[in-house]
Formats: structure tokens, C-alpha cells, sequence
């Protein structure tokens, strides 16, 4: 990477946090209550090591073997990795030897086959359900519904860990609009919490409705573009 470029980094992630903290204001949030995930899919290891530089730690990642990639050029560096696509079956195990974080739970089967492939002396993996907040068919996530008995069987699980919901509503521009959707995944959490589960994570917000997200509760989101610019073009 250029020198600009690892320059444009910083100044992104300098403006992105001072977003989050604005927000975290405006909506009577604590300072520092909301984590920003870095999503570095198809970003280099280049521009992962900038903003490692700039006191970033958490990154996102959508692609198995990209993922693998990356772990294995930064070795030994403290980042935290989070797996944030979509997950099937047969593809587990990279993800339950390879990753702190999943955030996209949303079947039973899938939960199972982490807490099996959870290497023993590993951490407990930590996890998200996704739920399905707007009830669109081409997006993945358990039915509000359905959550809170899929949530109890994944809470009794050993080797995970779950620690809230994730959602990705659909993408709608007006901010009520957005803030109901959140509120949906945000009043589904506190009444799991209600029932006994210790919960203390909703991740939600991109960078198109950040704000409405942190209004209602947001503990971690999730913000690609607006930390690296845009993505490279896919490899063929």
C-alpha cells in the first residue's frame, strides 16, 4: 500500500469512531459502549496492518479460506476475528478452529458442529444468533419467533459461548424505519435476558444506518467500507 493510502486509512477510522461517538451522545449512550467491527473482506493484509497500527483489533471476515489467508500473513499479531457470512454445514470446522467470534448462528445442526469442532484447549468459541428481524426470504436468520428456543438450545452448549444477537434488516433509508427494525432485535434480547440467558451483545449497524442502530442499543457494529474504502473487485 501507498503511504496515502495507509494515511486514508487513519483518517476513515478517525472519522468512524468520532461517528460512533456522536451517535453514543446524541442517544444517551456511555462512552465507549459501542464496538466497532472493522469488516475486511477482500481488503489486504496491507490495509488490515494499517489500521492494526491505528489501535484497531477487531476485524470482520465473510470468505473461509480469505479468512485462513489472512490469519496465517498476521500470525501473531492481537486481532480479534470475527466470522460475520454465511455458514454452512460442511464448513464449520475452519471457523471452530480458526475464529474468536461467529455471528451468524441461526440453526441448531450448525451450533452443534462448532461446539464439536471447538478445539479443548481453546476459549469458548463466542457467538451470535442471527435473527431475521424483517422476515426477508434472501436473508439468512433464525425468525424472531423461533429465537428464544433455538437461543436456549446454543446457551446449553459446551465450547460456545453465546453472547447475543446479530441482525441485517432490510436496507431502508428512513431513520424511524431503521430504528423499528433494531428495536425488534433489541426487545427480543431483553426478554431472553428476562428468561435467564447472560447476553450482553447486539450486533447491528452498518454504515448506512450506524445511527439508528446505536439509538437502540447497538454494542458492536459492523462497518467495512467506511474503515478501508471500497472493496477491490472480486477475483474471478
Amino acid at each position: 500500500m501507498t503511504t496515502e493510502q495507509t494515511a486514508r486509512i487513519a483518517q476513515r477510522l478517525a472519522e468512524v469512531r468520532q461517528r460512533i461517538r456522536d451517535a453514543e451522545l446524541a442517544h444517551g449512550r456511555e462512552a465507549g459502549s459501542v464496538q466497532l467491527l472493522a469488516v475486511s473482506k477482500r481488503q489486504p493484509v496491507e490495509a488490515i496492518r494499517a489500521a492494526l497500527a491505528e489501535g484497531q483489533h477487531a476485524f470482520g471476515e465473510n470468505y473461509l479460506q480469505e479468512g485462513a489467508e489472512k490469519r496465517a500473513a498476521l500470525a501473531g499479531e492481537a486481532i480479534e476475528w470475527h466470522f460475520i457470512g454465511a455458514l454452512q454445514s460442511n464448513k464449520t470446522r475452519a471457523v471452530a478452529e480458526g475464529f474468536d467470534w461467529v455471528h451468524t448462528i441461526d440453526r441448531l445442526k450448525i451450533a452443534r458442529r462448532l461446539s464439536e469442532q471447538r478445539p479443548s484447549e481453546a476459549a469458548p468459541l463466542q457467538c451470535c444468533l442471527q435473527v431475521n428481524v424483517s422476515g426477508e426470504a434472501s436473508k439468512a436468520g433464525v425468525e424472531p419467533g423461533q429465537a428464544p428456543a433455538l437461543a436456549m438450545q446454543i446457551a446449553d452448549l459446551p465450547n460456545l459461548q453465546l453472547r447475543g444477537l446479530m441482525t441485517l434488516p432490510e436496507a431502508v433509508t428512513d431513520f424511524e424505519s431503521q430504528r423499528d427494525a433494531f428495536r425488534k432485535l433489541r426487545t427480543l434480547q431483553a426478554q431472553l435476558v428476562a428468561d435467564g440467558l447472560a447476553l450482553d451483545t447486539l450486533s447491528m449497524g452498518m454504515s448506512n444506518d450506524l445511527e439508528a442502530a446505536v439509538a437502540e442499543g447497538a454494542t458492536m457494529v459492523r462497518l467495512g467500507t467506511a474503515v478501508f474504502g471500497p472493496r477491490p473487485e472480486k477475483k474471478p
